[in-house]
């Protein structure tokens, strides 16, 4: 009886299933069918009677100063200088500002100078992928926020070629099989990557793995089947794309396990205005009654800058350079909204408690002239995030002729700080200790040895070029173009 009762209700169940699954398919077979009309209806002609293609970049912070939109804006300029027949259109969520003010800023930020105009798609719905909306499963509700965000954005403009070039793979299959584009990504960071599943695995105490978490082996447990989870998604959405770009080896290692297209992805190093930075004249230092510590990047947590206030202070505690001659710290970054600011404000804070406030400066949001001047008198160029991906600011540090301290992992292990031709280029370390005792003897060094460095450090830094960037990154989106 209860077999026949089950044969009973599978029957209907499955033809159920399938009636609706039918559905589903006509349904988003429509979808697709109205936006490549709208498509037509949205796209004019050029002056030639041709339709320009439209390339986008979906970049929802595009008016940030960071790495991220150095790629973005040096991409556009190589493409506009390669392709004729390319309208570029750049999906932002900056509101509150106009495409000519966004243009501008790249200008006097990046020293970037486009040779024709863009065209600004400006989205309403970014506050869907802050991260201070989903205090919970947040690389979920963001990944989830950028689908209707990529929605939004689908709708106002339907491309021939979409690139995301800040990391929101979830949008992806939505321009591949609704909007009929050919799919390219620009990818900085893995959302998710192995590292961060050992993290986890491993009840580490991080940033982003609360100590609540780590604490109790249930919610371990429960975190660590989410992040399997999620990285399997992630996989099968990035292998949507058509071409994909990494930044760096670590990059590279981490996509290739996770979205397995190894065939369409290739290392393209991001732009590096290291050619402004060579102009810096470099000589032996004169002085030694001051020395100068610098560290660039945007004010996020995964950069770590308490970790540089908390070296530093290690080292001045210590006064082990003898006469002690005077020491300052410059952090010089980006902030992108109130809560990077309030970030700022703890830091300072930070500075009071060690009792450094004299000692260390805030620049914020700087123009690019000012950022040279504090790289032209720096000693030493300071980085701490671990795993960056990989560090534009690390490069900018040693073209500019400092002797660069980063951390012992990601991009500056592998692709940055390493020997150039047998020589070595700048110094790695892990921890506070770590820190304050390479710093410590990077100013012990005499003035000849620290130049030599210095000099080895620039010459390896010509792969990380606008030049190089512009070679790579035409080659690898060619397919795209066909």
């Amino acid at each position: 009886a209860c077999f026949r009762l089950l044969c009973s209700l599978l029957i209907p169940a499955l033809f159920l299933s399938g009636i609706l699954c039918v559905c589903l398919v006509v349904l988003l077979w429509g979808i697709r069918l109205w936006i490549q009309q709208r498509k037509k209806q949205l796209t004019s002609t050029g002056k030639d009677g041709k339709r320009p293609l439209l390339v986008a970049f979906f970049h929802p912070y595009c008016n940030a100063g960071g790495g991220g939109e150095r790629v973005l804006w040096c991409a556009i300029r190589t493409l506009q200088e390669k392709y004729r027949n390319v309208t570029c259109v750049v999906y932002t969520g900056d509101g509150d500002v106009t495409g000519e003010e966004i243009v501008e800023g790249a200008f006097r930020r990046f020293n970037i100078k486009l040779t024709h105009p863009v065209k600004f798609v400006f989205l309403e719905k970014r506050y869907l992928v802050e991260a201070s909306l989903y205090p919970h499963f947040t690389l979920l509700g963001q990944s989830l926020g950028s689908v209707f965000l990529g929605w939004e954005a689908l709708l106002k403009c339907v491309p021939d070629i979409y690139i995301d070039s800040m990391g929101y793979a979830f949008t992806l299959p939505l321009f591949k099989y609704l909007g009929c584009c050919r799919i390219g990504c620009y990818v900085h960071y893995p959302t998710i990557s192995t590292d961060m599943l050992s993290v986890v695995r491993n009840q580490d105490t991080r940033f982003n793995n609360a100590a609540f978490i780590t604490n109790n082996p249930l919610f371990s447990k429960f975190k660590l089947v989410y992040y399997y989870f999620f990285a399997f998604m992630y996989g099968l959405v990035g292998s949507c794309s058509d071409v994909i770009m990494v930044n760096s080896s670590w990059t590279l290692n981490h996509i290739l396990l996770l979205w397995k297209a190894g065939a369409c992805t290739s290392v393209v190093y991001p732009p590096c205005d290291v050619q402004t930075f060579l102009d810096i004249p470099l000589e032996e230092e004169k002085s030694t009654a001051e020395y100068s510590i610098v560290s660039v990047g945007q004010f996020r947590p995964e950069k770590d800058h308490p970790l540089q206030i908390r070296a530093f202070a290690k080292l001045l505690k210590e006064k082990r350079l003898g006469q002690q001659p005077s020491l300052k710290l410059v952090l010089v970054g980006g902030c992108r909204n109130q809560q990077d600011e309030e970030r700022v404000n703890n830091l300072k804070h930070l500075c009071e408690e060690l009792g450094v406030s004299n000692n260390v400066t805030f620049r914020i949001n700087i123009p690019f002239e000012e950022l040279k001047r504090h790289l032209a008198e720096a000693t030493i160029g300071l980085h701490t995030m671990w795993n960056e991906h990989f560090g534009i600011g690390v490069v900018e540090c040693m073209a500019a002729g400092t002797v660069i301290l980063a951390h012992n992992s990601g991009g500056p292990k592998l692709d940055i700080v390493v020997p150039y031709e047998g020589h070595i280029t700048g110094f790695l370390a892990e921890n506070e200790d770590d820190y304050a005792e390479t710093m410590a003897y990077i100013l012990s060094l005499s003035p000849e040895k620290r130049l030599e460095i210095r000099e080895n450090a620039r010459r390896s830094v010509h792969r990380f070029s606008d030049q190089h960037f512009e070679e790579t990154f035409l080659l690898s989106v060619e397919p795209l173009f066909k």
